[in-house]
């Protein structure tokens, strides 16, 4: 039995668990003072410690910012009355809280977090699940959290929660289509499936979308950052849809649903609903960031000249790692106070008119690109016809999206 690996990965698990539960709680104060600085207003700058029920004579006001918000959010949940409803379908009620977090947690798992670490003569890969299909198992995994959200909306026996439900399963499918046809031509680009590795190159021939070291700098690379960059802007796009974040918010909508699919929620289940939405929020960063910003690399060919395998270099890469997830996760916060939110009508003819033709008219745009060095006319001239095709789509797909319908205006 080898002693060490089993030490490493137990505690990789634990701190894999930590840092990601953390960062949620993190991500809820982001959330609420940055929509503060947005909306100019104050956002929470002070909880109370209660030193008053353990018999002092007042509570206690610590000057942090409000930074111990989270922690009064977590206590108010775990206080809170746990009521299910007599008419719920129990069995599926409880069920769907853990469908929805547990996907969330353990796709996190195969996502490296920082450059391999030396202990006791063994290279540890940082990542819980060094697996050779790191993109698939995500969203084999990601997927099952559709089922989480509609068995939440049938279960509860409520029509406003059944209509979130069956709008959640719709949207979620829908946009997973785009998620995995626009991931295609990244994994023809890199050729490998494994995430460590793709960082690897990365580390080497400069990240997917800044190529300004290694190899990165010749033109046939510069030239593909065409098809990458349609990849980039759709897989962000179904990211969006597929954390229900706005403006993709239609399953849970307040104005027309009440509160959508977990309306009969209170208590710990509805903070699990809670936490996986951010949960999602933050994997879709991780891969974001591992796919098209160099994951853990600190770039411009600085991880080079560091030495490999030194814990002190993979801490800071775990640290270079965790900001840029934290810039894309207020970028998430950015775009939901700052774009109004979809119908339901036009959410359904951007994924299904739009994103799914143009991704897969991208993938064939990759294939030609990377024929460019082998018949440079032909793919250059095909490539040609398929931009202005995709430009001509995009076009009639936009007059359909503006279309007056019958379900209203945004």
């Amino acid at each position: 039995m080898d002693i060490p690996f089993l030490i490493a990965t137990a505690i990789k698990i634990g701190v894999f668990l930590g840092v990601t539960l953390t960062f949620v709680s993190v991500c809820v104060i982001f959330e609420r003072r940055f929509s503060a600085i947005i909306q100019d207003r104050v956002g929470p700058n002070r909880t109370m410690i209660p030193l008053s029920i353990l018999g002092f004579k007042k509570d206690v006001a610590l000057p942090i910012g409000g930074l111990t918000q989270p922690m009064a959010d977590g206590l108010k949940f775990i206080l809170k009355e746990d009521f299910t409803p007599d008419y719920v379908r129990k069995f599926f009620f409880w069920l769907a809280p853990c469908m929805t977090m547990v996907p969330a947690l353990v796709t996190m798992a195969v996502v490296p977090f920082g450059s391999p670490m030396e202990i006791g003569g063994q290279i540890i890969p940082m990542a819980v699940a060094d697996l050779n299909v790191g993109p698939l198992f995500i969203f084999a995994i990601a997927s099952l959290s559709v089922y989480g959200i509609t068995l939440a909306g049938w279960s509860s026996n409520s029509k406003y929660p059944f209509f979130g439900g069956v709008r959640s399963c719709a949207q979620m499918i829908s946009y997973e289509i785009a998620l995995g046809l626009s991931i295609v031509p990244i994994l023809m680009f890199f050729e490998t499936l494994n995430l460590g590795h793709i960082i690897e190159y990365q580390v080497n021939n400069g990240w997917l979308l800044l190529p300004l070291w290694g190899e990165g700098l010749s033109f046939h690379r510069v030239l593909l950052m065409i098809p990458l960059g349609i990849s980039f802007f759709i897989f962000t796009t179904s990211i969006f849809a597929e954390t229900n974040r706005m403006p993709f918010d239609l399953p849970e909508c307040e104005t027309e649903l009440v509160g959508g699919y977990h309306t009969e929620y209170s208590s710990m289940k509805f903070a699990l609903f809670f936490l996986g939405e951010y949960a999602a929020m933050i994997i879709g960063s991780a891969l974001i960031v591992t796919l098209f910003f160099g994951g853990w690399s600190i770039g411009f060919g600085l991880d080079n000249l560091l030495p490999i395998g030194a814990w002190w270099v993979s801490l800071l890469h775990i640290g270079v790692f965790l900001t840029k997830v934290t810039l894309f996760c207020l970028f998430f916060i950015l775009v939901r106070w700052t774009i109004p939110r979809f119908r339901y009508d036009q959410l359904m003819n951007l994924g299904w008119i739009v994103f799914f033709e143009a991704a897969l008219i991208n993938v064939i745009i990759m294939a030609l690109m990377l024929a460019y060095p082998y018949q440079p006319v032909a793919s250059g001239i095909g490539a040609v016809l398929l931009i202005i095709a995709t430009v001509v789509l995009i076009k009639i797909a936009k007059s359909v999206l503006q279309k007056p319908n019958a379900l209203g205006s945004v």
